[in-house]
């Protein structure tokens, strides 16, 4: 499906604000157990299992609400219940154990935090084999190993995410950086992807990586990650956040050190401090993803699989086969630079990369109700 397409969609044009105090309900049903509806009467899970607490997740709740309402789940027996990891495997490992044992449990999605985990795999077969449908949203599997633990993929290309990243710091420095990544975790599959495309995007130019830093979702780490960079590497000029909550973190050591003149930004994703932060000329580009899409497109194809509802199944994997990019489907991707000034400019990007000036990614917020992406 082409991003143009996609923008169509009816969905992307409900307020999220004001759907996110809205949860499916229901009474009866007419499928066993093990997926589906249940005859007991009782209303089935849609489930959406994060990596970890971030306002990201925020908005993907809010996607995942409006397609609730939209869809009329409860009309349908179902509801969409939206749960946090903690940027553990064992917090999810431990969470799809709980599915495993519940008879509510009709499909899970899940953004896989360590894409090796054979426990994580072997609890996602095992909701398989009860009849529960898995997708694997904004993170997935080990693909070459462990793919066939779940229907299929729903999310950013991160390659190409990352690699649009990079193409927008070459333009922004074109002599050259020393760089650094920060992220929350450096095995996670997105993690991984997004910096491996920032590389293949920058390529050719005068860039050199100095380091990698993890911090494990904690917020002080992270800052302290980028104090230490800076402290270790007199000649660094361009800091990446690779996870939504490092660059705020970033933005706040920079103007603590008055360095923001000699350092670049650049970023993926648009936490609402980053956003603020691009205003206030203290971010240079973002590339943004659409969580709020990942959300309802995520319980728009769990319903499907549940109901075996084809025709929306083949919409969204035309080609659907479990090797090459047959299980693969991509939301859309934006790239943010700031109104005045940028040397970053759209013909630099792919043609399914969606431009935005900083201006025009705050209407489209406001015209949604969110305050990140």
């Amino acid at each position: 499906m082409s991003l143009k397409k996609m923008q169509r969609r009816p969905f992307l044009l409900i307020a999220s604000a004001a759907l996110l105090g809205i949860a499916g309900c229901g009474g009866g049903a007419d499928k066993d157990s093990d997926g589906g509806s249940a005859s007991s009467g009782e209303t089935k899970r849609i489930i959406i299992l994060t990596n970890g607490p971030d306002p990201f997740w925020d908005t993907c709740e809010a996607g995942a609400k409006a397609a609730e309402k939209e869809l009329k789940l409860g009309d349908a027996k179902l509801k969409v219940d939206f749960q946090r990891g903690d940027f553990t495997d064992k917090k999810q490992i431990d969470m799809l154990k709980q599915y495993v044992l519940a008879s509510d449990v009709a499909a899970v999605g899940i953004s896989v935090f360590n894409p090796n985990s054979r426990n994580l795999v072997a609890e996602m077969k095992t909701l398989q084999e009860k009849g529960v449908k898995v997708i694997t949203i904004d993170s997935d599997v080990n693909r070459d190993k462990f793919r066939d633990a779940r229907f299929g993929y729903l999310g950013t290309d991160n390659i190409i995410g990352g690699t649009e990243l990079g193409r927008a710091a070459r333009a922004i420095s074109p002599d050259g950086a020393n760089f650094a990544f920060f992220v929350g975790d450096l095995g996670v599959a997105n993690a991984k992807e997004r910096m491996q495309g920032f590389i293949n995007g920058s390529e050719g130019a005068d860039f050199k990586e100095l380091s990698r830093l993890a911090d494990g979702g904690d917020r002080p780490k992270a800052r302290k990650n980028a104090e230490d960079t800076l402290d270790r590497h007199k000649d660094c000029n361009m800091l990446v956040g690779i996870w939504a909550y490092n660059t705020p973190q970033i933005i706040n050591v920079l103007k603590a050190r008055n360095l923001r003149e000699m350092v670049k930004v650049i970023c993926f994703d648009a936490a609402q401090d980053s956003i603020k932060g691009m205003g206030d000329g203290n971010v240079d580009v973002m590339v943004v993803q659409n969580p709020y899409q990942m959300g309802f497109e995520g319980v728009t194809l769990m319903k499907a699989l549940i109901e075996d509802d084809q025709s929306t199944v083949k919409k969204m994997y035309p080609n659907y086969k479990q090797e090459g990019e047959g299980d693969l489907y991509r939301t859309q991707l934006r790239v943010v630079v700031p109104d005045e000034g940028s040397p970053a400019t759209k013909d630099l990007f792919g043609e399914d990369t969606i431009f935005f000036k900083y201006s025009e990614f705050k209407k489209w917020l406001e015209e949604r109700g969110l305050i990140s992406s």
